[in-house]
Protein backbone atom coordinates (compact mmCIF):
# COMPACT_ATOMS: atom_id res chain seq x y z
CA UNK A 1 0.00 0.00 0.00
CA UNK A 2 1.06 3.64 -0.93
CA UNK A 3 1.81 6.38 1.31
CA UNK A 4 -0.03 9.47 0.53
CA UNK A 5 1.95 11.78 -1.59
CA UNK A 6 2.84 15.35 -0.17
CA UNK A 7 1.98 18.27 -1.52
CA UNK A 8 4.51 18.50 -4.38
CA UNK A 9 4.53 15.16 -5.02
CA UNK A 10 0.79 15.51 -6.09
CA UNK A 11 2.12 18.98 -8.10
CA UNK A 12 4.30 16.77 -10.30
CA UNK A 13 2.07 13.84 -10.84
CA UNK A 14 -0.52 15.79 -12.05
CA UNK A 15 1.54 18.68 -13.52
CA UNK A 16 -0.41 21.14 -11.42
CA UNK A 17 0.71 24.97 -11.80
CA UNK A 18 -0.19 28.08 -9.83
CA UNK A 19 -3.45 29.79 -10.26
CA UNK A 20 -4.02 33.23 -10.36
CA UNK A 21 -6.44 33.11 -7.82
CA UNK A 22 -4.04 30.92 -5.39
CA UNK A 23 -3.61 27.24 -5.08
CA UNK A 24 -2.65 25.29 -8.20
CA UNK A 25 -4.97 24.07 -10.96
CA UNK A 26 -4.88 22.19 -14.44
CA UNK A 27 -7.31 21.98 -17.03
CA UNK A 28 -8.09 17.99 -17.63
CA UNK A 29 -11.44 18.64 -20.10
CA UNK A 30 -13.02 20.38 -22.15
CA UNK A 31 -15.72 19.63 -24.42
CA UNK A 32 -14.50 19.29 -27.82
CA UNK A 33 -16.83 17.19 -29.48
CA UNK A 34 -19.56 19.53 -28.42
CA UNK A 35 -20.83 22.78 -30.15
CA UNK A 36 -19.42 25.82 -28.87
CA UNK A 37 -22.23 27.52 -26.69
CA UNK A 38 -22.64 31.05 -27.16
CA UNK A 39 -22.95 33.89 -24.25
CA UNK A 40 -23.10 37.18 -24.13
CA UNK A 41 -19.06 37.30 -23.68
CA UNK A 42 -18.31 35.00 -26.43
CA UNK A 43 -18.54 31.62 -27.54
CA UNK A 44 -17.68 28.54 -25.04
CA UNK A 45 -17.18 25.32 -24.59
CA UNK A 46 -20.11 23.32 -22.83
CA UNK A 47 -17.97 22.34 -20.31
CA UNK A 48 -14.02 22.45 -18.79
CA UNK A 49 -12.77 20.63 -15.87
CA UNK A 50 -9.83 21.43 -13.63
CA UNK A 51 -8.20 19.97 -10.89
CA UNK A 52 -7.60 22.17 -8.11
CA UNK A 53 -5.45 21.94 -5.18
CA UNK A 54 -4.94 24.22 -2.01
CA UNK A 55 -1.84 23.60 0.45
CA UNK A 56 0.02 25.03 3.63
CA UNK A 57 2.21 27.24 1.40
CA UNK A 58 -1.18 28.68 -1.20
CA UNK A 59 -3.94 27.45 1.44
CA UNK A 60 -6.32 30.01 0.13
CA UNK A 61 -8.32 30.81 -3.29
CA UNK A 62 -9.05 34.38 -2.75
CA UNK A 63 -12.29 35.62 -3.75
CA UNK A 64 -13.00 35.91 -6.99
CA UNK A 65 -16.41 35.99 -9.53
CA UNK A 66 -17.14 33.61 -12.58
CA UNK A 67 -20.12 33.81 -14.72
CA UNK A 68 -20.89 30.70 -15.20
CA UNK A 69 -21.92 27.44 -12.82
CA UNK A 70 -19.16 25.66 -11.14
CA UNK A 71 -19.66 21.68 -9.60
CA UNK A 72 -16.75 21.10 -7.02
CA UNK A 73 -15.85 17.63 -6.22
CA UNK A 74 -13.92 16.90 -3.31
CA UNK A 75 -10.99 14.20 -4.12
CA UNK A 76 -8.40 14.22 -0.96
CA UNK A 77 -6.53 15.60 1.84
CA UNK A 78 -7.71 18.00 4.46
CA UNK A 79 -10.84 19.38 4.54
CA UNK A 80 -11.31 23.06 2.39
CA UNK A 81 -13.91 25.78 3.37
CA UNK A 82 -15.76 27.95 1.12
CA UNK A 83 -17.17 31.55 1.78
CA UNK A 84 -19.82 32.25 -0.84
CA UNK A 85 -21.63 35.79 -1.18
CA UNK A 86 -24.52 35.98 -3.28
CA UNK A 87 -25.53 39.20 -5.47
CA UNK A 88 -28.08 40.46 -2.17
CA UNK A 89 -24.98 40.05 0.51
CA UNK A 90 -26.12 36.33 1.91
CA UNK A 91 -23.18 34.62 3.19
CA UNK A 92 -22.65 30.83 3.14
CA UNK A 93 -20.35 28.77 4.92
CA UNK A 94 -19.54 25.32 4.02
CA UNK A 95 -17.17 22.39 4.04
CA UNK A 96 -15.63 20.23 1.45
CA UNK A 97 -14.19 17.12 2.41
CA UNK A 98 -14.48 13.20 3.64
CA UNK A 99 -16.74 13.25 6.71
CA UNK A 100 -19.57 13.58 5.03
CA UNK A 101 -21.03 12.39 9.03
CA UNK A 102 -19.75 15.85 10.18
CA UNK A 103 -21.76 17.24 7.45
CA UNK A 104 -18.79 18.20 5.07
CA UNK A 105 -19.57 18.12 1.25
CA UNK A 106 -18.28 15.56 -1.37
CA UNK A 107 -20.31 17.57 -4.15
CA UNK A 108 -21.05 21.89 -3.83
CA UNK A 109 -22.32 23.26 -6.68
CA UNK A 110 -21.72 27.56 -6.62
CA UNK A 111 -23.80 29.41 -9.25
CA UNK A 112 -22.44 31.76 -11.88
CA UNK A 113 -22.54 35.31 -9.88
CA UNK A 114 -22.13 34.05 -6.62
CA UNK A 115 -18.17 35.81 -4.85
CA UNK A 116 -16.55 32.44 -4.09
CA UNK A 117 -12.92 32.15 -1.93
CA UNK A 118 -11.82 29.13 -0.27
CA UNK A 119 -9.61 27.99 2.85
CA UNK A 120 -7.56 24.60 3.35
CA UNK A 121 -8.62 23.68 7.20
CA UNK A 122 -4.89 22.89 8.77
CA UNK A 123 -5.03 19.16 8.98
CA UNK A 124 -2.41 15.93 8.94
CA UNK A 125 -2.14 15.99 5.39
CA UNK A 126 -1.15 19.81 3.96
CA UNK A 127 -3.17 19.36 1.01
CA UNK A 128 -6.71 19.73 -0.06
CA UNK A 129 -7.66 18.59 -3.51
CA UNK A 130 -10.82 18.85 -5.60
CA UNK A 131 -12.02 19.21 -9.38
CA UNK A 132 -14.38 21.70 -10.45
CA UNK A 133 -16.70 20.99 -13.56
CA UNK A 134 -17.58 24.88 -15.44
CA UNK A 135 -20.92 25.15 -17.36
CA UNK A 136 -20.61 27.23 -19.89
CA UNK A 137 -16.52 26.46 -19.76
CA UNK A 138 -14.15 28.33 -18.20
CA UNK A 139 -12.76 31.34 -19.75
CA UNK A 140 -11.10 34.33 -17.69
CA UNK A 141 -13.52 36.91 -19.58
CA UNK A 142 -16.19 35.58 -17.23
CA UNK A 143 -13.95 35.52 -13.97
CA UNK A 144 -12.77 38.62 -12.26
CA UNK A 145 -10.62 38.72 -9.34
CA UNK A 146 -11.79 40.77 -5.91
CA UNK A 147 -10.58 44.41 -5.17
CA UNK A 148 -10.79 44.45 -1.76
CA UNK A 149 -12.20 48.29 -1.71
CA UNK A 150 -14.75 47.35 -4.04
CA UNK A 151 -15.91 43.98 -2.55
CA UNK A 152 -16.24 45.68 1.04
CA UNK A 153 -18.00 48.91 -0.04
CA UNK A 154 -20.21 46.70 -1.92
CA UNK A 155 -20.50 44.21 1.09
CA UNK A 156 -19.42 46.15 4.60
CA UNK A 157 -21.29 43.45 6.29
CA UNK A 158 -18.73 41.13 5.30
CA UNK A 159 -15.59 43.00 5.97
CA UNK A 160 -13.57 41.12 8.05
CA UNK A 161 -13.83 37.94 5.79
CA UNK A 162 -12.97 40.32 2.55
CA UNK A 163 -10.11 41.37 4.53
CA UNK A 164 -8.40 37.84 4.87
CA UNK A 165 -9.97 36.54 1.92
CA UNK A 166 -8.70 38.74 -0.35
CA UNK A 167 -5.14 39.58 -1.77
CA UNK A 168 -3.15 43.11 -1.04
Amino acid sequence: MHSQPNAQELINALELEEHVEGGYYRRTFQSDRHPMVETERGQRYLMTSIYYLLTRDSPIGYFHFNQSDIVHYYHLGDAIQYNLISPDGTLKTVVMGSDVVAGQLLQLHVPGGVWKASQIIDGPVGYGLISEAVSPGFDYADMEMSDRQKLTVQFPEHAELIEKMTQG
